[in-house]
């Protein structure tokens, strides 16, 4: 399966876009007196950010993988929200998305590299047994809790703990996910992420609120999304608020992004 999509297309498309928003041309009242003059044409940031979101999920066919568009466009909006908030790496492209609205026996952890254009793993990952049994329904911030925690992540530091290699992981979402270096919220293997598991529960065993990924995968997984890159944990939550879904301000970073390289492209 060659999911290799470089996105050149979507960078100049978004440069053409950047251009059209960022500039007007003054309406001339003789060919049309319903005008006036001080009437532009302008592209919201926010249909930029649509427009990109768009292009790169057909790209990366997430559909036929089982990622809703919905939940990649929060996910892409969150990633390029913390990119510019400085709290990740400004060359960090790979973005997880783990999808807890569905059942734990689809594989509903997918990792992209958006630069490259490519959906680099699809695989399973288990969620907190305080927040139910195949499909989580309850989430906390809370120690002790086990269940899992929603929202936007950013990945910190290898360690060898209980579960062998793992990845500390920094909440960013305030009364969400904030606690999670205190809760020991971590990318770690377990057994009970498999296909055997599934055949014996009817369903992936269950963390202690760790998003725990399948063994074999582990170490992999680990060496994509270390040190600074965005983890999106979601669910069909409707109290979950973050001000990383700011559509309006990452679609603004895109089109300063667009209008940089265009310059660049032009020198």
């Amino acid at each position: 399966m060659n999911m290799k999509r470089i996105l050149r297309f979507p960078i100049l498309s978004l440069t053409v876009i950047a251009i059209l928003a960022l500039s007007w041309v003054p309406v001339n009242p003789e060919s049309d007196p319903n005008l006036l003059p001080e009437k532009e044409s302008v592209v919201s940031a926010a249909t930029v950010l649509d427009n990109q979101v768009r292009i790169t999920y057909e790209n990366l066919q997430l559909e036929r993988h089982g990622l809703s568009f919905d939940v990649f466009e929060k996910a892409y909006t969150g990633y390029l929200n913390l990119q510019y908030s400085d709290k990740v790496r400004s060359d960090a492209s790979v973005l997880s998305i783990a999808d807890f609205s569905i059942s734990s026996k689809k594989k509903r952890l997918w990792i992209v590299d958006l630069d490259k254009g490519e959906l680099l793993m699809n695989t399973w990952v288990s969620h907190g047994r305080g927040s139910g049994g195949d499909i989580a329904t309850d989430f906390s911030n809370t120690v002790n809790s086990h269940q899992s925690s929603l929202g936007f992540y950013v990945t910190g530091e290898v360690y060898y703990g209980k579960h062998g290699r793992s990845l500390r992981l920094d909440g960013m979402d305030q009364g969400f996910n904030s606690r999670a270096r205190e809760r020991a919220i971590v990318v770690h293997g377990a057994s009970y992420v498999s296909a055997q598991a599934i055949k014996n529960l009817n369903r992936l065993g269950l963390s202690h609120g760790c998003p725990a990924v399948p063994l074999e995968l582990t170490d992999q997984i680990i060496d994509i999304v270390k040190d600074k890159t965005v983890l999106y944990v979601h669910a069909d939550e409707p109290k979950y608020r973050s001000v990383y879904l700011d559509s309006e301000t990452a679609g603004k970073h895109l089109l300063a992004r667009a209008e940089s390289a265009g310059l660049q492209a032009a020198l």
